[in-house]
């Protein structure tokens, strides 16, 4: 898929109104530190807000999704990668989040380009792995800089020239923009892969180093929908299914993590490595429990990629950071918006 030329640059900025909810949407995806004294967590979670404002009391992107709780079925073949315990043969608990790509907790599930997928794994001595993925096969752009100028372009992007000139400094955009206006729309979350699209390091037992990425590939064949097909939906037609669908399958999905070569980027996940990479089949995640997400075990969980177990770590990519300082900022301001809520609601603090 990095191989893939780009659309044409009037062929992308054709595209850009379908995509434009998407790429902010991904953000939530990756939005954090930029260049230290320049633009800060909170000035980039500002950015990501709607011109109507947060949600208050709301994530500030992927704001609209749906709890649930399961399990991870590691089936010991990672543990040749990463000496983390969670690859040791055995189920380990498992809460998560599916989501959309959007600001708004009211959007449209039919409307929303980008699906996410949060998890937390819990392992032996309460070690925790958390994750953010979401159903793009690559990142819009290269680097948290070039996520800030889309921003700053797509508030100003009726402005003449001002999408023209992103992409024309941002060629990776025009793959990015490409995907969004062509690839299908499935019919439930539980029919989504869902990406790392960022790099990590596994350390084996005998601290031998590999770069990785994974996928959550899904069990469920997709069914695709058809534009009038989204529209004809409900609203909330994804919460809606994965509800029904659980009354009568358990949903699953496979981790596939994929090895990467010298030669292959690490640092720009814009970028996806050819699908010719060495996998390893590592395990499976299973749905037991779906709960809505105001009173559900997700609602207070930050999804920050950087709380990793042993044998996990960072690599030079700088997204994950970038990440975790954003998210921190976001749970902040919504945990606040919600106790001031209550104060509002009983005269005093609770």
């Amino acid at each position: 898929m990095s191989d893939r030329a780009p659309p044409s640059q009037a062929a992308a900025l054709a595209a850009i109104g379908l995509v434009l909810v998407a790429a902010a949407g991904a953000f939530a995806y990756v939005a954090g530190w930029l260049t230290p004294g320049r633009i800060t967590p909170a000035l980039l979670v500002d950015s990501l807000a709607p011109a109507s404002g947060p949600a208050p009391g709301y994530r500030r992107n992927h704001a609209k999704g749906i709890c649930f709780t399961g399990r991870f079925d590691a089936n010991g073949l990672g543990t040749a990668l990463s000496k983390t315990p969670i690859f040791r043969p055995g189920p380990y608990p498992v809460t998560g989040r599916f989501n959309l790509g959007a600001p708004d907790p009211t959007a449209p599930d039919g409307m929303q380009r980008i699906r996410g997928l949060g998890l937390r794994i819990l392992g032996p001595d309460r070690q925790e792995w958390r994750m953010a993925m979401i159903d793009a096969p690559f990142f819009p752009v290269a680097t948290p800089q070039a996520f800030y100028e889309l921003q700053k372009a797509l508030a100003h992007k009726s402005a003449p020239g001002v999408m023209k000139n992103f992409v024309t400094a941002h060629p990776e955009f025009g793959a990015f923009v490409h995907w969004a206006g062509s690839a299908p729309f499935t019919a439930s979350y539980a029919e989504e892969r869902y990406n790392s699209l960022d790099s990590f390091v596994f350390t084996d037992a005998a601290d031998h180093d590999v770069v990785v990425r994974w996928s959550f590939v899904p069990a469920a064949p997709p069914e695709t929908l058809s534009e009038d097909d989204l529209k004809s939906r409900d609203a909330d037609f994804l919460e809606q299914e994965i509800v029904q669908r659980l009354a009568r399958q358990v949903p699953r999905w496979t981790m596939l993590v994929t090895v990467a070569d010298a030669s292959d980027p690490t640092a720009d996940p814009s970028k996806a490595w050819p699908d010719e990479r060495r996998t390893v089949e590592v395990g499976t995640l299973v749905v037991n429990h779906i709960e809505s997400q105001a009173a559900g075990p997700c609602r207070d969980i930050n999804f920050d990629p950087t709380v990793l177990p042993a044998g996990v770590r960072v690599s030079d990519d700088p997204f994950p950071a970038a990440r975790s300082a954003a998210y921190s900022v976001s749970f902040n301001r919504r945990t606040a918006e919600e106790a001031d809520s209550v104060r509002d609601a009983t005269g005093g603090h609770p």
